[in-house]
């Protein structure tokens, strides 16, 4: 066979399509208008949809919602002028099956060019990643879930009930200190369930005026009060079809308790000033850094609100009780602060500095650790981040313990045996030795001498 001939055979439709169904990545094509146009026999399995059922509809009508979620180019409220797309876009997605299994995969989008370079539609790839993700969280290799940072068994954990919580749309409620990212763990559940290419709404009760949270929360009617100019949609119905978040719960008034009863019993509401009813369908997750049942005893907090809310407890460690995450969280940090910068390479942490911070208590938990490390990025003269550069709090902390013995696991010869069979990578011998990188850090800088002298 020549050349032409099978340059000529591939560039037929019927080869080009078996080539595309040969690939394992899901291929998924529509034009500006979002009606598909291509659908591989990947896309069939991942997502449960058959060509015919699919083919010629809108995307969003095809599987009654954005297929990509909140990452869509071509939603209502995105972007009109569609010359303008990134040329490649890459994200994780959780998709909804057409049996309402939620699965895992990763996204690359890219648009397609017609012959005088103009976008008429774009090509998605889609891997699925679920049976892959569900074996690295088995054999407990995952660093994270969604944007949380973590590999303390308190936090594999957090991420299990987070996939439990996948296929059930109950009340979730989380309590945590101020900074242990009760939001993103919101965020996660959200995006884990069949909700996610819906609305995440995060609504912070404690910053809302009271004279204004019952119109932030419901909406209000044109002339409802003095200022009330239009009609507007309150952020419950924005939510429709989605998760409402909503935290520092405790911070609502008795009246608005009241009202949030009345709507997770019937999922009803009116506006401010109107007297229509409106019917919307949210998941609730709350949170809060009290203790709702304190409150309750105090009179500050209903009863019968808390039991709808606490359907199914989460409750955030402190980032002091998970302390073998801080190198971990360390390293994103600094990596975020490099990228958002264009600072390349991301600034150490010195051995030095890393030991005061795994002592420090973080009263103020990730969020604390990660403005310490903000402000010791800014004294930072080189690319090392040393004692002098933290802030004095954390220099003039003293621990609460004195120097400790060694971990019944570690010892001087063992660590240093390690060591050198690891060439000196810390996070692989303590792998070895079968304990945490904090106390392997935290051994080393109190037994210097375990360190082999090339080091």
């Amino acid at each position: 066979m020549s050349e032409d001939t099978l340059t000529r055979l591939l560039s037929e439709k019927q080869n080009l399509i078996r080539i595309l169904d040969h690939l394992k990545e899901g291929i998924i094509a529509h034009d500006l208008n979002r009606r598909i146009f291509f659908f591989n026999e990947e896309a069939e399995r991942l997502t449960g949809y058959s060509r015919d059922e699919v083919l010629g509809k809108d995307c969003h009508e095809a599987f009654g919602q954005p297929f990509c979620g909140q990452k869509c180019l071509f939603d209502e409220n995105q972007q009109e002028n569609h010359q303008d797309l990134p040329e490649y876009m890459e994200y994780p997605v959780t998709i909804l099956t057409k049996d309402g299994q939620s699965r895992k995969a990763e996204m690359s989008v890219s648009p397609i060019r017609d012959d005088s370079g103009i976008i008429v539609g774009v090509l998605a790839s889609v891997r699925d990643m679920t049976e892959l993700l569900k074996l690295r969280f088995k054999a407990g290799e995952l660093s994270g879930f969604g944007s949380i940072i973590g590999r303390d068994y308190k936090m594999l954990q957090i991420f299990q009930q987070i996939r439990d919580l996948a296929g059930y749309d109950y009340p979730v409620h989380i309590y945590g200190e101020t900074g242990t990212g009760k939001e993103l763990v919101a965020e996660a559940i959200h995006q884990e369930s069949r909700r996610a290419g819906a609305p995440f709404v995060p609504i912070n009760c404690g910053a809302l005026p009271e004279g204004l949270i019952e119109s932030e929360l419901f909406g209000h009617v044109k002339g409802a009060f003095s200022g009330a100019i239009r009609d507007k949609k309150g952020r419950f119905e924005l939510a429709h079809n989605g998760t409402v978040f909503l935290d520092e719960i405790a911070e609502l008034s008795n009246a608005m308790q009241v009202k949030l009863l009345r709507f997770l019993q019937t999922g009803k509401f009116e506006k401010v000033g109107g007297e229509k009813t409106v019917g919307v369908d949210v998941r609730i997750i709350s949170a809060t850094n009290k203790d709702l049942k304190k409150q309750i005893q105090a009179g500050a907090f209903r009863e019968d609100l808390y039991y709808r809310l606490n359907v199914i407890p989460v409750h955030l460690p402190l980032l002091r009780e998970r302390r073998n995450d801080i190198p971990l969280l360390i390293e994103h940090f600094l990596r975020n602060a490099a990228r958002e910068h264009g600072d390349e390479p991301p600034k150490v942490v010195s051995e030095e500095a890393l030991g005061i911070m795994l002592d420090y208590d973080w009263p103020g938990n990730v969020r604390q650790l990660q403005n310490v490390l903000q402000f010791a990025i800014v004294k930072c003269g080189g690319s090392v981040i040393r004692p002098s550069n933290l802030p004095m709090e954390l220099r003039s902390a003293k621990s609460s313990e004195k120097r400790r013995g060694p971990d019944k696991k570690l010892d001087v010869d063992s660590v240093r045996a390690a060591l050198e069979k690891t060439g000196g990578n810390k996070v692989k011998a303590a792998k070895q030795l079968e304990v945490g990188r904090a106390t392997l850090y935290r051994f080393i800088r109190d037994y210097p001498e375990a360190v082999p002298e090339n080091e």
